[in-house]
């Protein structure tokens, strides 16, 4: 037993050393990102590569990505509304839609959700002309709030929480019924706490989705004020394409939320990973 538990931990030791190493390797372009927005333009290709840059130039390029000529904090404004907006309806849509279907039985509720998966396989490229003449006539056109109703029902968000919500077990719902309890409270006081970590999951898939959105916004705004984050790097490459000190300071500001969503959240992702692996 002593023999085998030794090499049970040495084969753990030398996993453990391979899967830093290419934790490292994958890293490495991200380092290289963040070391080039803090050097000067003239030292962004020097051969080899400078890890720790010579002369330090962040702070000028960080204001001038911030506060220069082509501003990024007003589209980083934009982002948040939207994406904030849209991942607070979204999440709340999709655990109202899913605590139904799991926990409502009403006639043809079955066929009713098919019906509702079925749309998944419908391409997002295939309705985007309809949505676009659509959005044009009812006045949502270049918006924000266009924008945000676009994102505000997923058909794979209501799918991953009905799977949790039905791992709630029925009893808890009938004994909340037997004290007079309706749906709206059973969903808000006894089913979405039980869920929660699978809710918070999904609100921060949402949320880096809706983050790094191209397309919706490229097709349905048009004012500048009014662009997002994605939008406006496209516009920053193209004015600052020479100067890759400042893209790469725009793309880490760009990254950056995303980075700290996950860092505050990852707790109730491996939460509700853990979860699905026992309701599962």
């Amino acid at each position: 037993m002593p023999n085998q538990e030794a090499a049970f931990s040495w084969r753990k030791g030398i996993l453990t050393v391979i899967m830093f190493a290419i934790s490292i390797l994958f890293l490495l372009p991200f380092i290289w990102m963040l070391v080039t927005s803090f050097k000067i333009e003239k030292d962004v290709f020097v051969y080899p590569i400078e890890w720790i840059p010579k002369q330090w130039n962040a702070i000028t390029n960080y204001k001038e990505v911030w506060v220069g000529e082509y501003p990024f904090w007003k589209y980083y404004l934009n982002s948040i509304k939207v994406a904030v907006i849209t991942t607070i309806i979204s999440a709340l849509v999709s655990a109202l839609a899913a605590y139904g279907f799991s926990k409502i039985n009403f006639k043809g509720s079955g066929y009713v959700f098919m019906i509702v998966l079925a749309t998944y396989m419908v391409p997002h490229q295939a309705i985007l002309i309809p949505q676009f003449i659509l959005y044009r006539q009812i006045g949502l056109f270049d918006s924000h709030l266009g924008l945000i109703l676009l994102g505000s029902f997923s058909v794979l968000g209501t799918f991953m929480l009905r799977q949790f919500f039905m791992g709630v077990h029925q009893e808890f719902i009938e004994s909340a019924k037997i004290d007079g309890a309706n749906h709206f409270k059973i969903f808000m006081n006894i089913a979405l706490p039980l869920v929660k970590p699978a809710v918070a999951t999904y609100a921060i898939l949402r949320f880096i989705w809706t983050w790094n959105d191209y397309q919706n916004p490229l097709i349905f705004l048009r004012t500048d004020k009014l662009f997002t984050i994605p939008l406006a790097m496209q516009k920053f490459t193209s004015l600052s394409g020479e100067f890759y000190s400042l893209i790469m300071a725009a793309a880490v500001s760009a990254i950056l939320p995303l980075l700290l969503i996950f860092i505050i959240g990852q707790k109730s992702v491996i939460e509700g990973i853990a979860l699905g692996g026992v309701k599962g």
